[in-house]
């Protein structure tokens, strides 16, 4: 029988979350011959490499030790968003009044209410990534416990073997904290814990601003906390265009987010209930008094206790597992994919290194990582998202290249929504329209940035969306201005000399 797990708070939402993806009835199958392959770690990337596996006819072994579904699941895409739809209704209901609809004195939402609906959804997506459905639906063996490499063609099972031809590394990445004094004293929440809240933090500062900081600091502070969020660097998402992160950072300051940026937390004091941060920001020493902590900075691959080292895979404790651009692992028939191994960490990502790792390992294949065209999106309100090419990484590899931006407000949709924040930059090689990279802020980007990705992926140019007819109004309509604007520098004096000649023969 599998070790009992629990998620906190103990609810009905929980109990069904658990029963899916960790059911602590499960009986482990008996191992009959040799999996074509073991996989380890039932995150979005072991998950998918076990399907699309299983599929095709190997027979295919799942070890979890945790909770399938992984972090996307239980503690990220999926509890996260959920949380973030519900602030982000609160903001619009506090908006109304611009829309005719004047409500009675503002309260402060339902914090409790809001968390119970984010376990709500999550037990019911769980079902998707259920032990019982890749068992029964998909014919994978699942095994709940700890895996260990006992040599090179076998993997333990808390004391069965499996042997396997090939196999595969997808144990995901945790959440670590800075090594701030008196921080891990003073107790602080991760992505990991801090959905296990159901009473509102009255003050909260968040460490980090980057993605998941600052989603969740605009979301806690929409929901009633008063959120400091600290950065080490000058500006938040610091990875991300420039000006998109200055659209962000001036909505987070808007809504009444405290940013002290350039900061260095020099220790966490805990006196009775309070935590007290010392941060250093600007040569200005201050006290930051708060009732949580959210580290939003840092993840870790999770490589300890797999027994790599009896079977030659290389790996770095910060790093992860080392693996080539066709995600081999230095142990030919072993091979890793998702947070464990690549810089790329997002559900989709792990979603397309699972589909290369069974084409490589099952079927000879020679896919590379590196040909895939990747988006992301950062959920904040507006949403930040991205393909390609960032203007600095042209500069560093010496590529020219020609921008086109358009403000988001261009496109009426957005007036009509009051989503005037925002823009779509677009970089094409310079002299041509072949498109190398893509940043989109606007309210719905993640929704947006495909059509880019789609281009991107199939080699269709910036000028050939001229063309393409887009719902009147969407707010799509900003990239097709994006092409306007390039299709306009191919309209150069020698080719409108030329039409006004051939008009002037037409007349």
């Amino acid at each position: 029988m599998p070790e009992s797990v629990r998620v906190l708070p103990h609810d009905s939402h929980n109990e069904a979350l658990v029963a899916n993806v960790h059911p602590s009835d499960w009986v482990n199958p008996t191992p009959i011959g040799r999996y074509n392959l073991v996989v380890i770690g039932a995150g979005p990337a072991g998950l998918i490499t076990s399907l699309v596996a299983s599929s095709l006819g190997a027979r295919v072994a799942l070890v979890e030790r945790h909770l399938m579904g992984g972090d996307c699941l239980n503690v990220g895409c999926v509890p996260s968003k959920s949380l973030i739809r519900a602030a982000r209704q609160v903001h619009e209901a506090r908006q109304a009044g611009e829309l005719g609809l004047r409500l009675p004195e503002q309260r402060l939402p339902d914090f409790a209410a809001a968390m119970q609906r984010m376990r709500r959804i999550r037990a019911r997506i769980s079902h998707e990534d259920s032990a019982a459905r890749y068992s029964e639906e998909f014919g994978v063996d699942v095994y709940l416990g700890r895996a260990r490499f006992s040599g090179p063609g076998t993997i333990d099972v808390d004391g069965t073997e499996l042997r396997f031809k090939k196999a595969v590394i997808a144990t995901g990445a945790r959440a670590t904290a800075p090594p701030v004094e008196g921080l891990a004293e003073a107790g602080y929440l991760t992505n990991e814990t801090i959905f296990e809240l159901t009473k509102r933090p009255k003050r909260l500062a968040v460490i980090g601003a980057g993605p998941i900081g600052c989603e969740l600091a605009q979301a806690f502070q929409r929901l009633g906390s008063r959120v400091s969020l600290l950065e080490q660097a000058p500006q938040i998402l610091v990875r991300e265009d420039p000006d998109a992160a200055e659209i962000v950072q001036t909505a987070l300051a808007r809504e009444g987010v405290e940013m002290v940026l350039g900061a260095s937390i020099q220790k966490v004091e805990r006196k009775g209930d309070e935590k007290v941060l010392h941060v250093v920001s600007d040569d200005r020493a201050e006290q930051i008094v708060v009732d949580e902590i959210l580290v939003g900075a840092g993840r870790a691959p999770n490589v300890e206790g797999l027994g790599l080292e009896n079977v030659g895979v290389e790996f770095d404790p910060r790093r992860g597992v080392q693996v080539d651009d066709r995600l081999r692992t230095s142990h030919k028939h072993i091979y890793a994919a998702g947070d464990v191994c690549m810089d790329w960490k997002f559900t989709h990502a792990a979603d397309a290194a699972a589909k290369i790792v069974v084409q490589n390992a099952l079927f000879f294949g020679r896919k590379k990582l590196s040909d895939l065209v990747m988006p992301w999106c950062t959920y904040t309100d507006p949403e930040v998202a991205h393909v390609g090419l960032y203007e600095r990484d042209a500069r560093e590899r010496g590529v020219e290249i020609d921008s086109y931006q358009v403000p988001i407000a261009k496109a009426n949709r957005a007036i009509t929504d009051g989503e005037e924040e925002g823009f779509v930059k677009i970089h094409v090689r310079s002299g041509g329209d072949e498109i190398l990279g893509a940043t989109i802020v606007a309210a719905h980007a993640g929704e947006m940035i495909s059509e880019i990705t789609v281009a991107m992926t199939n080699g269709v140019g910036l000028g050939a969306f001229t063309n393409v007819i887009h719902p009147y109004p969407t707010q799509a309509e900003a990239i097709k201005a994006a092409a306007g604007l390039y299709t306009r520098t191919r309209l150069t004096p020698r080719v409108k000399r030329l039409f006004e000649g051939w008009l002037r023969l037409r007349r």
